[in-house]
């Protein structure tokens, strides 16, 4: 088979090499723009596991520049005056310019015809005489411009400025260092990568980088700013140029990587954010994974490629995605900076892509982290012992809870007019009794026409508080969780059926009117048209959330949530897509906030001063101009002036046109940026699966509590059962269920 290679970097000769090594008859050509010592930027990191993936796959390849690494396991992370090391953390650096001579001398020895200085202007010419032409030809890839109807790329441009330098400082771990001046944060990604250098990757902010003049420096005036910056941390040694010009990185994905006889890899088909310093790592496993699918399909190509992105597109996209957190983390160092103390600030970092996590950490450094764990416990006033985060105490006003996991309000459609029975007390009460914290009953509704389906709960009678009273009588008499209430009313996203008989379709008969802020359904092919609200609908809403807050308080509620999320009627007047009044209630974010704090303001004078309230949100419509995270931030920082004690941090369900971004935890960041922008204590929600995603979110600040819905549906003892896989005793288990502990040791192992 005959291959043209475009682009000699390590995708395109570690390509050349595999292919011939697999079948010595290939002819492949690798053509290279710039000479052979020609390269830019300075070292390159690789994990121990992509080491043995490129061991495995030419071992003589590895040993040709495996003698050239320089090794670490220690990351440093250097804020406010402290240094703190993390060890277990295996990789190694290489110079660029040393491992593209070493796979430039092993393609040759295995007859890699190599061409460099040579300019490519016409990439039709050079698929015309060949089997296969791959594009290993970067960011800017010729390849992929001249096939881009096929390969379809996207392009996201970020803000923040960097410039890739080196440095004769050798630091002795792969070190972050952060400082802050008259101008703003700067912070350094550096690391060793042979026994004279290291690299160094000076990162900002746009406004700390216009503040800086750094916007047309030339090479030296950017040297000489950011030696005086990073004075402390390179002991007298200069930064080194090559070439280094402020950029901003751009994430390169693509719909395909393969048309027709064409395939691309490496940069040109995926970019990778080089805090995570996967760049390199993907663009060699692009080059395994694609000679092998050749090696595989011998005489069939179609199938070959097929085989190749079919393979290897899990794999990046899973890479692409902690990148992705760990660059919007790096975008938001200002934020952590100002909010996070030195501990939680390093915790943060090191699992802010997510694929690092408390358990991950504590296997790597055990040590580290329970000193980290010490330190959280001291902070939530635990005097002895060094319980994990998760079973730390957290106060609210003169509410105490006992430990950080929160039962998600969760609709259950079993109550009739509105009235909790026996499956609320057993729902509820199995799992305050499984070790919980916090216990929220389902969305309770404010009025009858305020429910979503005719079976979901009511607060707005008499025998409503004493149904409530008999559930909230028996969490405190048997666990030591505390119970809250959530406070709703459904709006335009209501009078439909049960959700197992129909989620959102309207009832067959017996419908209620709705109202909403404007006439909009919330899907308008099924759903009905709301009316509009007038003042004295408004004022009728309102006396009924106070009435509401009133019975909750008569039933012994400990907390009270008021629900603006969802889409349902508070909820609906803050987004502009449900929002079209067009009087003093809507239009601008600060009229369309104006009723929901009215209710807001109304429900915290009826409800106990010393009681704490919080008010769950969406914090984005996940719909473009619509209501976003900006929105979410204003209207917590006035629900904060106005006594809310805790924000429960939610999204989207507000809009048929919703497209969210799903993954682990991936409502997180809009609790992280609310919490530590206002310093106000946020609930982390949605797809948080386990007591280890739990330690590591409220250690790394960014949550106060975890809701957690289905697993807990799954598991009503949740939290007794992370108890006892955590090796902590602290947890209270029922009395009747005390001889249960003696088999945990059989059946739970430790973390």
């Amino acid at each position: 088979m005959r291959v043209r290679i475009l682009g000699g970097g390590p995708a395109g000769l570690y390509l050349a090499i595999l292919l011939k090594k697999h079948d010595a008859s290939h002819h492949v050509e690798v053509i290279e723009r710039n000479a052979p010592d020609d390269t830019f930027g300075w070292g390159v990191v690789f994990s121990d596991e992509t080491l043995s993936n490129i061991e495995e796959a030419d071992p003589e390849t590895y040993a040709s520049f495996a003698r050239d690494f320089a090794r670490w396991d220690a990351l440093d992370i250097r804020v406010k005056g402290e240094t703190i090391r993390s060890h277990g953390h295996g990789f190694v650096g290489i110079a660029r310019k040393r491992l593209l001579m070493r796979l430039q001398e092993r393609a040759r020895a295995l007859g890699v015809e190599l061409r460099f200085s040579t300019e490519v202007t016409d990439v039709d010419a050079l698929r015309r005489d060949c089997d296969l032409l791959v594009g290993a030809d970067g960011l800017r890839s010729l390849v992929r411009k001249r096939w881009e109807h096929a390969f379809r790329p996207t392009f996201d441009v970020r803000k923040a400025r960097y410039v890739w330098l080196g440095s004769t400082q050798r630091f002795p771990a792969f070190t972050f260092s952060f400082r802050e001046n008259e101008h703003g944060l700067f912070q350094i990604h550096a690391y060793q990568f042979d026994g004279e250098h290291s690299t160094v990757i000076v990162e900002t902010d746009e406004e700390s980088w216009r503040r800086a003049g750094l916007e047309g420096a030339s090479e030296q005036q950017t040297i000489a700013y950011c030696e005086r910056v990073f004075a402390e941390d390179l002991g007298g040694h200069p930064l080194l140029p090559n070439r280094s010009q402020w950029i901003q990185f751009t994430t390169v994905k693509n719909e395909r990587w393969v048309h027709e006889n064409v395939a691309i890899l490496g940069d040109a088909a995926h970019t990778a954010h080089f805090s995570i310093g996967s760049g390199t790592k993907m663009a060699m496993e692009d080059a395994i994974v694609l000679a092998r699918a050749i090696a595989a399909h011998p005489g069939d190509l179609s199938r070959a490629l097929s085989s190749y992105e079919d393979e290897q597109r899990p794999t990046v996209g899973r890479i692409q995605t902690a990148a992705q957190q760990s660059l919007e983390w790096f975008e938001q160092a200002k934020r952590h900076h100002a909010a996070l103390e030195p501990m939680q600030l390093a915790f943060s970092l090191l699992t802010r892509s997510r694929r690092i996590t408390h358990s991950n950490l504590a296997m790597r450094d055990p040590a580290w982290v329970a000193e980290a764990d010490r330190w959280f416990a001291r902070r939530a006033g635990v005097g002895d012992g060094t319980p994990p985060p998760m079973f730390t105490p957290l106060t609210l006003r003169g509410l105490t809870l006992p430990n950080r996991i929160v039962v998600s309000p969760m609709c259950q459609y079993s109550a009739e007019d509105g009235l909790p029975d026996d499956w609320h007390l057993v729902h509820l009460g199995s799992r305050a009794i499984g070790g919980a914290g916090l216990v929220m009953t389902e969305m309770t509704d404010v009025s009858p026409e305020g429910r979503i389906t005719p079976g979901c709960a009511g607060i707005w009678s008499d025998e409503h508080v004493a149904r409530w009273k008999r559930v909230v009588d028996f969490v405190h008499r048997f666990s030591a969780a505390k119970i809250g209430l959530q406070l709703a009313h459904a709006g335009r996203k209501g009078s439909t059926k049960l959700l197992w008989l129909g989620e959102d379709e309207p009832l067959d008969d017996g419908n209620w009117e709705l109202i909403a802020p404007s006439p909009v359904p919330y899907d308008d092919t099924k759903s009905q048209t709301p009316r509009p609200m007038t003042r004295a609908d408004m004022d009728a809403v309102i006396e009924a959330h106070v009435r509401g807050a009133k019975n909750a308080h008569a039933a012994g509620f400990d907390l009270l949530e008021l629900h603006m999320a969802h889409g349902y009627l508070l909820s609906s007047f803050l987004s502009p897509l449900s929002n079209q009044r067009t009087d003093a209630y809507g239009g601008s974010l600060e009229n369309r906030m104006r009723f929901p704090l009215e209710v807001f303001d109304a429900v915290r004078a009826a409800w106990p001063s010393d009681k704490p309230m919080s008010v769950r949100i969406s914090a984005t419509d996940w719909v473009p101009d619509a209501f976003d995270g900006d929105d979410a931030v204003a209207l917590s920082r006035v629900l904060k002036e106005r006594g809310c004690d805790v924000i429960d941090v939610s999204t989207g369900q507000t809009s048929t046109l919703a497209k969210p971004v799903y993954g682990r935890a991936y409502q997180t960041p809009f609790s992280d940026r609310i919490r530590n922008e206002l310093g106000i204590p946020t609930i982390a929600v949605g797809n948080i699966q386990d007591f280890d995603q739990v330690n590591s979110i409220l250690l790394a600040g960014r949550a106060d509590l975890c809701a957690l819905a289905r697993p807990h549906l799954y598991d009503p003892y949740f939290t007794l059962h992370a108890a006892a896989a955590q090796g902590y005793e602290g947890v209270r288990w029922p009395d009747q269920y005390r001889t249960a502990k003696t088999a945990i040791p059989k059946n739970v192992k430790p973390a």
